[in-house]
């Protein structure tokens, strides 16, 4: 039997709204994953912490409060720091074009705004994370 595929749901800063990400966390527990849902106002760090101990093999960053320029890369730097460049970052919220070209320059996997189907989220983890037996 392989391993389920371990994925922390964070959501950082001060945004206080959660309901997409806990659709999300339950689309992927309900498609086999073990899902690791960090609640709100999480700092970088503690969400960095939350990926070293739960041993994730992804960060799922959800960020609607315009703040993703400076919590993210924070993040990324943290998981790098911890070396844990092999956990896979994406990141779900309202992200300018612009924004998007930029934090996947700095490491972040891939980005899901606002209307992505859940399913595309499910392949892309699915297709981009090994699991072993």
């Amino acid at each position: 039997m392989a391993r389920k595929i371990r994925v922390v749901i964070a959501k950082p800063g001060l945004d206080g709204h959660d309901r997409g990400a806990k659709i999300i966390a339950r689309a992927l527990r309900d498609a086999g994953m073990e899902v690791i849902y960090t609640g709100l106002h999480q700092t970088p760090e503690q969400i960095v912490e939350t990926a070293l101990q739960e041993d994730a093999d992804a960060v799922g960053i959800s960020i609607l409060s315009g703040a993703h320029m400076t919590l993210v890369p924070r993040i990324l730097e943290g998981l790098r720091e911890e070396g844990l460049e092999d956990v896979l970052v994406v990141v779900g919220g309202t992200i300018p074009k612009p924004d998007v070209e930029e934090l996947k320059r700095q490491g972040v996997a891939e980005i899901f705004t606002p209307g992505a189907p859940v399913s595309e989220i499910v392949d892309f983890l699915q297709a981009r994370i090994p699991v072993e037996a």
